[in-house]
């Protein structure tokens, strides 16, 4: 063959394969054999393998998946992933509908969509070629699994524009898909997938794209991430229209309303129709549309103001109660955990239950050997409604809680005004081995591969004793571990290498300090910029910063006046782990010209990126938001600002160089 026969011959098989494809994962309907599809395929493959100088990125061997990654990349959202607030009734959407019109001092377009049960990802275009999809991870931080993720059918490799912008969508397991995996898996004797999200979640989340290319996963795009050159687009349903017009997935059963009660008639529908759907769905997401709109409401922390999630009624089945078991908690809090009889709840096999505490189980009168009804608290956490007190034969025990630790046994005690048990023993095991959990969890030092299993391990066999010991630890003793490999082994430690540089935040999170969550962790660390400041604090210090209040700030003192936490963060020093904070300032009792601004970047800036732009900016006091409003204080303007550049001038909003942002950080202090 010539190259033009052969350009013609790779077309009609490419042809062939996209319309075998469309009829057998859009349609359900398949219109040849598995084994014909796998022959033209290989065909291609082939023709391919001997001209690489004619494989384009929409080709149909590109969704095969190549060869296994050896770990996932971490990604830095330009824009966080946030998650969304609940609302569980219609009185929950009503009170959300008063706070944005209050908000906006108007009525408000909402768009209404389905909440798909699947994995939240990230789709980067650049030039109209896809070149980055990520996790959410914990809404910062995500994982690259472009590899993953060019297997999907349905996400486009390139498209016909030269834009470039972020999308933001789910990745989803058809229920279909779901039945013929956990067929194959059975017929092979291998451990069935509970739910198709777990499915979908687990085939993206592994290494080898050649998996998820067999999983039959499908993606519903629901949202415009970084606008890039999409920016002149002002609303969300024309953003989701726009997206659709260039070949994304799109949900068919959006809609658009201009009153709450009509978003409740939605809402009360799909709560029936839910189950005739080809694929799961855990409830309705509701968004304000125009997207000067949405800026004007804000954020909360970690939540969009402008857009609610509401949940489905949870599923209630019933099942049996065997026994009950007592877990210790990193604080030393004794947690009762019901042991249940197997049982289908909200997609995935249930068999335990926590009972909270003590005075949980005497409200609700649960006893061993009842039968109870059972659902999931926001169809995640499974909790027991009632006993079926009417089919009680009098064989059932009432359960007492212990008056020692199970784990050391201390005498347990009842700090006053708290409901739980609590072990103070600072020595004891079961505490300390939550707390290595904790430390290495994702939210905390994020150390991968050191999961509850091998932490479990490290403790049992006494190669842990506390964090600071994993930093001391060789591969000869982790390849003594059960499951352990020299590549299990070799990725565990880069990994607590890789943790010694984290920002302070996470390390002070990491280390367990009641009432320190995260966004206390931060503030901290922001505030004090060093573990040594923070430890030298007094209670009087500590209160004065926002957010802290007095128990927060006995409990940090109390934490760092024990001479072996003390030792604790000199060992963690000693190897290496780093004790300051390399986050933007916060400091809100300092006035800067920054201090309420809302600003919006445009352009190409010379001097440094957006993100550090935007960290400056942050760390003065001010916001940064992507799109122009009346609202917005001044737009900082680079080469080729475009469209917000327009906007800003039709506003009357002030427009800086960006000259005049380096010399106005330089007035604040910022060494650039």
């Amino acid at each position: 063959m010539t190259n033009q026969p052969i350009q013609e011959e790779i077309e009609r098989l490419r042809s062939l394969l996209r319309s075998y494809g469309e009829a057998y994962y859009d349609e359900d309907a398949p219109v040849v054999s598995d084994a014909v599809y796998d022959a033209t395929m290989q065909q291609l493959l082939e023709l391919e393998k001997e001209h690489p100088e004619l494989v384009t990125p929409d080709s149909p061997t590109q969704r095969v998946g190549g060869k296994p990654l050896e770990q996932f990349e971490k990604v830095v959202h330009t824009s966080p992933m946030l998650s969304l607030s609940n609302a569980f009734s219609a009185d929950d959407l009503r009170r959300f509908d008063e706070r944005v019109r209050e908000a906006l001092g108007t009525e408000p377009t909402y768009v209404c969509e389905l909440k798909i049960d699947g994995l939240a990802i990230s789709l980067t275009y650049e030039d109209g070629r896809f070149v980055l999809g990520s996790t959410r991870g914990d809404g910062k931080v995500g994982e690259d699994i472009t590899s993953n993720l060019r297997t999907i059918r349905t996400i486009p490799l390139t498209l016909p524009t030269n834009d470039s912008f972020e999308v933001r969508g789910e990745a989803y397991m058809p229920k279909r898909a779901f039945e013929r995996l956990n067929e194959g898996r059975l017929a092979r004797e291998e451990a069935l997938f509970a739910n198709p999200r777990n499915a979908a979640a687990g085939s993206l989340r592994q290494l080898d794209p050649k998996i998820a290319a067999s999983r039959q996963l499908a993606v519903f795009i629901y949202a415009l991430g970084e606008r890039g050159t999409l920016d002149t687009i002002e609303t969300h349903e024309e953003a989701l229209n726009h997206l659709e017009s260039l070949g994304f997935p799109m949900n068919d059963e959006r809609r658009t309303y201009h009153s709450i009660e009509e978003v409740i008639e939605y809402v009360d529908r799909w709560t029936l129709e839910r189950n005739d759907l080809p694929y799961e769905i855990d409830g309705i997401v509701v968004k304000v549309d125009r997207f000067e709109d949405q800026e004007q409401i804000g954020y909360t922390a970690k939540s969009p103001k402008w857009s609610i999630a509401y949940k489905f009624p949870a599923e209630e089945v019933t099942t049996t109660v065997r026994s009950i078991e007592l877990s210790i908690g990193r604080t030393g809090v004794v947690t009762p955990t019901a042991n249940l009889d197997p049982v289908l709840v909200a997609g995935s096999t249930v068999q335990r239950a926590t009972l909270h505490n003590e005075d949980y189980i005497r409200e609700k009168d649960i006893r061993i050997g009842d039968r109870v009804i059972l659902r999931k608290a926001g169809d995640i956490i499974p909790e027991i409604v009632a006993p079926l007190v009417e089919e009680r034969t009098g064989e059932e025990e009432i359960f007492y809680m212990p008056t020692h630790c199970p784990a050391c046994e201390a005498e347990l005690v009842k700090i006053e005004e708290e409901v739980a048990l609590r072990c103070v023993n600072p020595s004891c095991s079961a505490q300390m081995r939550e707390a290595i959990i904790h430390f290495a969890s994702r939210h905390a030092m994020n150390i991968e591969g050191l999961g509850e299993r091998v932490a479990a391990q490290l403790f049992d066999e006494g190669l842990v004793h506390h964090v600071a010991d994993l930093y001391e630890l060789t591969k000869e003793q982790l390849l003594t571990l059960e499951r352990m490999g020299d590549k299990s082994a070799t990725n565990l430690l880069e990994a607590i290498e890789r943790s010694k540089s984290n920002s302070m935040e996470k390390l002070l999170f990491g280390l367990g300090i009641r009432f320190v969550g995260e966004k206390v962790a931060t503030i901290l660390s922001a505030h004090f910029r060093s573990m040594d400041a923070l430890m030298k604090a007094t209670e009087e210090e500590l209160v004065t910063i926002d957010e802290i209040g007095e128990k927060v700030a006995s409990s940090i003192t109390l934490y760092f006046s024990k001479e072996e936490v003390v030792q604790l963060i000199e060992h963690l020093r000693t190897v290496g782990v780093q004790m300051t904070y390399d986050g933007p300032l916060i400091d809100e009792t300092v006035e800067t010209v920054f201090s309420g601004a809302t600003v919006v970047l445009t352009g190409k800036l010379e001097q440094f990126t957006r993100k550090e732009a935007q960290q400056h900016i942050e760390g003065l006091g001010g916001k940064v938001t992507s799109s122009v409003s009346k609202n917005t204080t001044f737009v900082v303007a680079g080469e080729a600002a475009g469209s917000k550049r327009t906007r800003a001038e039709q506003l009357n909003v002030p427009i800086w160089s960006e000259t005049d942002l380096i010399e106005a950080l330089k007035e604040e202090g910022v060494s650039l």
